[in-house]
C-alpha cells in the first residue's frame, strides 16, 4: 500500500510525515518533546489531559497533538508563551484537584506528574487546593489503588481494555466527581474480572496504582512491554 507524505512545519522547522500521523508523532520523530500525561505509544490516544495542545496556523483553538492528524502545509507551534501559560494552569489543577503529597508516596522521584511539574518550572500553585476526601482500595491481593493520587488520564482503562481485554476498569461520574473503577463500582480485590497481570498498575504515571511492599519512593514502572504487546495484538487482529 502507498503511503503518502506530507510536509509541514513545526516550530519553524520542515519535516516529512506519513499522512495519518499525529502532530505529536511527528513531533516526536524529529526530537520535539510535547508534554503529555494521557498519551502512551500503545495506547489509542483519546486527549483527555490536553496538555499536549499546540497552534496551528488557521484556527483559533488549542488543538491536541496526540488526536490531531498532520495535513501537509501545516504550520504548528508547541511553545509559546500561550501555550506555557496553559500548561501551566492544568498542571496546577491536575494537583490542586487530588491530593498530591510528593513526600510520601510510593512513586516519589519515579512519577511522570512530578516530572512534569519540575520540567514546567512548577515551583509553587497559584489555584486553591480543594483537598478532598478519597479513598484508597487496598482489597486487591498484590495491588493498591489509591484514589487520591489519580489524574483520570485512563491508562489503566484503556490497557486492560485494548491489552488485556479484560475490561476491567471504566469511569464513573461527571466533573470534579468522575473516578476510575473496577467491574461496576465493586471492591478490586473482588473483582472476577480482573487477570492480576499488572499492566494497570504499570502503565500509572502517578502513584494511583502501585504494587503492595512497596514503601515511599520504591515503585518504579515498567511500561517496556507495551509497544511490543500492542503491535503483536494488532497482528492477530
Amino acid at each position: 500500500m502507498n503511503v503518502r507524505i506530507v510536509t509541514l512545519s513545526i516550530d519553524g522547522r520542515d519535516v516529512g510525515a506519513r499522512e495519518g500521523q499525529t502532530i505529536l508523532e511527528v513531533a516526536g520523530e524529529n526530537g520535539i518533546e510535547i508534554p503529555t500525561m494521557c498519551n502512551l505509544t500503545g495506547l489509542k490516544p483519546i486527549g483527555a489531559c490536553r496538555l499536549c495542545v499546540v497552534e496551528v496556523a488557521g484556527s483559533r483553538k488549542l488543538l491536541s497533538a496526540c488526536t490531531t492528524g498532520v495535513t501537509e502545509g501545516m504550520q504548528v507551534t508547541t511553545d509559546s508563551e500561550r501555550l506555557r501559560n496553559y500548561r501551566r494552569t492544568i498542571l496546577e489543577f491536575l494537583f490542586t484537584e487530588g491530593n498530591h503529597t510528593c513526600a510520601v508516596c510510593v512513586s516519589n522521584g519515579k512519577c511522570e506528574l512530578q516530572e512534569l511539574a519540575r520540567k514546567l518550572g512548577m515551583n509553587h500553585v497559584d489555584v486553591p487546593y480543594r483537598y478532598p476526601r478519597r479513598d484508597v482500595d487496598a482489597t486487591h491481593p498484590r495491588f493498591v489503588l489509591d484514589h487520591n493520587r489519580c489524574i483520570l488520564c485512563t491508562r489503566c482503562v484503556r490497557v486492560c481494555d485494548e491489552i488485556e481485554g479484560a475490561h476491567t476498569w471504566d469511569v464513573m461520574g461527571r466533573g470534579i466527581d468522575s473516578k476510575v473503577i473496577t467491574d461496576l463500582h465493586q471492591p478490586w480485590g473482588s473483582s472476577t474480572s480482573c487477570t492480576s497481570c499488572g499492566k494497570c498498575v504499570h502503565v500509572c504515571p502517578t502513584g494511583a496504582l502501585f504494587e503492595k511492599g512497596h514503601s515511599v519512593a520504591e515503585m518504579a514502572k515498567r511500561r517496556q512491554f507495551l509497544p511490543y504487546l500492542s503491535t503483536m495484538r494488532g497482528a492477530k487482529e
